[in-house]
């Protein structure tokens, strides 16, 4: 199986504000030096962390979805991202996966932030999503997910993985980066899985500080390439599967792997 190419994009976010942030990613993705098989947006990329969904809120199909379509068309990437979305009476922080002929994906948050209030405003996802890119398994996720193990957990059945890479976009706050930190490598040791990590930086507006973190990590849990602190950076980096490949065969722990269901 062939490598891929993603690059990944840590931003500051303008406030609740989709016109201006879909404008500034126009800027960044058309400055890239590479042309990437995947560009990865973090988590509400078009208005930052609010959880006023009311405000700011789009259909599946409105601006931001087509300029995902648009953009996926131009640049021949698959763009993935998430932003808010009202369908029916119901809010989701909504992850999509735009591939360049306008077929796409969804994946709704699956654990809202409590502590910041997206419990009361959001409806949960309640299903996990695997994609595949140029014969990749992709799990993209969001945010708070990283926190969760069992929603992260790969599974290895009759000598196939579930997946090869997790991917997080995320808002993830300064005075918790440390967690983040971790967590993303906890994740790739015990998934045996490359895990890519996206953040945001600068402060949003409710004063919340981001740091950044942006950063993709491989099976061992060994930093591939990672973003600059608190600075604006697209980073590009290439998996391998043939490296991917030969540590799963050469360190077999997904054959005692614990297997288990999840239930609601």
């Amino acid at each position: 199986m062939q490598d891929i190419k993603i690059s990944l994009f840590q931003s500051s976010l303008y406030w609740e504000n989709a016109e201006e942030n879909l404008a500034s990613f126009d800027k960044k993705i058309s400055g890239l030096d590479e042309e990437p098989d995947l560009i990865v947006l973090p988590e509400m990329f078009n208005t930052g962390f609010s959880v006023e969904p009311a405000k700011v809120a789009e259909t599946i199909k409105g601006p931001t979805f087509r300029w995902l379509q648009k953009t996926a068309r131009t640049t021949g990437s698959v763009l993935t991202g998430s932003f808010i979305v009202q369908d029916g009476n119901d809010f989701f922080n909504r992850l999509v996966w735009m591939q360049p002929n306008g077929f796409y994906l969804t994946y709704d948050k699956r654990h809202l932030f409590r502590m910041g209030g997206e419990h009361h405003r959001f409806t949960a996802g309640e299903k996990s999503l695997s994609v595949t890119l140029k014969g990749w398994k992709i799990r993209p996720l969001i945010c708070y997910d990283l926190r969760f193990p069992v929603w992260s957990k790969n599974v290895f059945r009759d000598g196939v993985y579930e997946y090869d890479v997790l991917l997080y976009v995320a808002n993830w706050p300064a005075p918790r980066r440390n967690v983040w930190d971790l967590l993303l490598k906890a994740r790739a040791i015990e998934n045996q899985a490359y895990v890519l990590g996206v953040n945001t930086v600068g402060r949003d507006g409710n004063n919340v500080e981001y740091s950044g973190g942006t950063i993709a990590i491989n099976a061992k849990g060994e930093t591939l390439k990672k973003a600059n602190d608190n600075k604006e950076e697209d980073i590009t980096t290439t998996l391998s599967y043939e490296e991917l490949s030969n540590f799963r065969e050469k360190f077999k722990v997904g054959m005692d792997w614990d297997r288990f269901t999840l239930s609601p």
